[in-house]
C-alpha cells in the first residue's frame, strides 16, 4: 500500500490536533532560539524545517476553516 505524504496526512487530521501540533512546533522553536542564546547550536537547519512544517500545517487548517466557511455560505 502506498503511504500517505505529509499533505495527506494533514488533511485527514482535526483542526484541534493540528492547532495543538502548531502549539507544540512552536513551543520548540523556541526552545530552540533560547539555546541558540545560551549554547553553541549544532544544526541550525532545524529552524527551517520548523518553520516550513508550521507553515504546512497552517495551511492545512486554513484550508479547513475555508472549506467550513464556503459550505455554510452555499
Amino acid at each position: 500500500m502506498k503511504e500517505l505524504s505529509l499533505s495527506q496526512r494533514l488533511q485527514q487530521l482535526s483542526i484541534e490536533d493540528l492547532n495543538t501540533r502548531v502549539e507544540s512546533m512552536r513551543r520548540d522553536l523556541f526552545g530552540l532560539r533560547v539555546n541558540a542564546a545560551t549554547t553553541k547550536v549544532k544544526d541550525f537547519s532545524q529552524y527551517k524545517k520548523l518553520r516550513k512544517h508550521i507553515a504546512r500545517i497552517m495551511t492545512a487548517i486554513r484550508a479547513k476553516t475555508g472549506a467550513l466557511v464556503s459550505v455554510k455560505k452555499s
